[in-house]
């Protein structure tokens, strides 16, 4: 069974995605000790901005992909199977997203 949302379910992640995902947070990871080492060497601030803004993108470009995933197999499955609470949670993750 494959369930979603982090506190209370799991969900079976295949090779290819779970690899896709643990990529971008690799990059993701690389990117913010990069940010933190041009704070550690007093970098210029719109440089260190500059490499903010890029982390950020990145992480928001996971978010983009997860969702779509999540919204492709959970919440189809889920409907398929009767559960309109996973529509509830769908709305209340977009909420949380678009803070």
């Amino acid at each position: 069974m494959q369930d979603c949302n982090c506190c209370r379910k799991t969900k079976e992640r295949s090779e290819d995605e779970y690899k896709s995902l643990i990529n971008r947070l690799n990059r993701i990871e690389g990117q913010i000790r990069g940010i933190k080492g041009m704070v550690e060497k007093n970098a210029y601030c719109t440089d260190i901005i500059t490499q903010a803004a890029a982390a950020s993108a990145a992480l928001n470009s996971f978010n983009r992909e997860l969702l779509a995933t999540h919204i492709k197999t959970c919440v189809a499955e889920d409907i398929k199977a009767g559960k309109d609470e996973t529509v509830e949670d769908l709305l209340s993750t977009l909420q949380r997203l678009m803070k």
